[in-house]
């Protein structure tokens, strides 16, 4: 048999994941507001905006989601959430590992391609069409991380598509606390 985390172990679980969240959205959104808010006027302002962005993507964004990861796997072998016991969390695992497959594989990829290209190309890389078709994919691809990673925090809140018997004793539970 297994062994299960106590309630002290699910509290300090609870806590560390809320933290790894807050460091990948607080990661994803600083991206999407620095994009979307910070408009370089020289190739070197264009360099360090994506130097910056690089740092936030590898010392922020992906620790939290490895992090996250991490915490869901420990949250799915040892306490009573499992992986398949309910479709709320056999949903967030689908989004959340295509999410990370997909700012891996292609956004990253997009952004270290128009660094490549600031470094190779120089201020000729700023008007390189490959450059400006991937910096309008990481600005959606930004974008849609966000939406998702919203969309995933909703279904922990929310945990829809419950069985019937599971949601009415949380709302008798719920009134009581009250």
């Amino acid at each position: 048999m297994k062994r299960k985390i106590g309630l002290k172990g699910m509290k300090w679980l609870k806590i560390i994941h809320l933290v790894l969240v807050v460091l990948m959205l607080g990661g994803i959104v600083s991206s999407v507001a620095i994009r979307l808010g910070v408009h370089p006027e020289s190739y070197e302002e264009t360099v360090l905006v994506y130097r910056v962005l690089q740092t936030v993507s590898d010392q922020i964004i992906r620790y939290g989601g490895f992090g996250i990861l991490l915490i869901g796997l420990v949250y799915s072998i040892w306490t009573n959430w499992g992986f398949f016991k309910h479709k709320w969390i056999l949903v967030k695992w689908i989004v959340f590992i295509a999410q990370t497959v997909f700012g891996i594989q292609f956004i990253d990829r997009w952004m270290v391609e128009n660094l490549s290209l600031l470094e190779t190309e120089k201020a000729a890389a700023l008007s390189n069409p490959v450059f400006l078709h991937n910096e309008t994919l990481i600005r959606y691809g930004a974008m849609t991380q966000t939406g998702l990673l919203l969309f995933l925090i909703a279904i922990s809140v929310f945990k829809p598509w419950r069985k019937k018997s599971d949601s009415g004793v949380r709302e008798k539970a719920a009134r009581r606390s009250a």
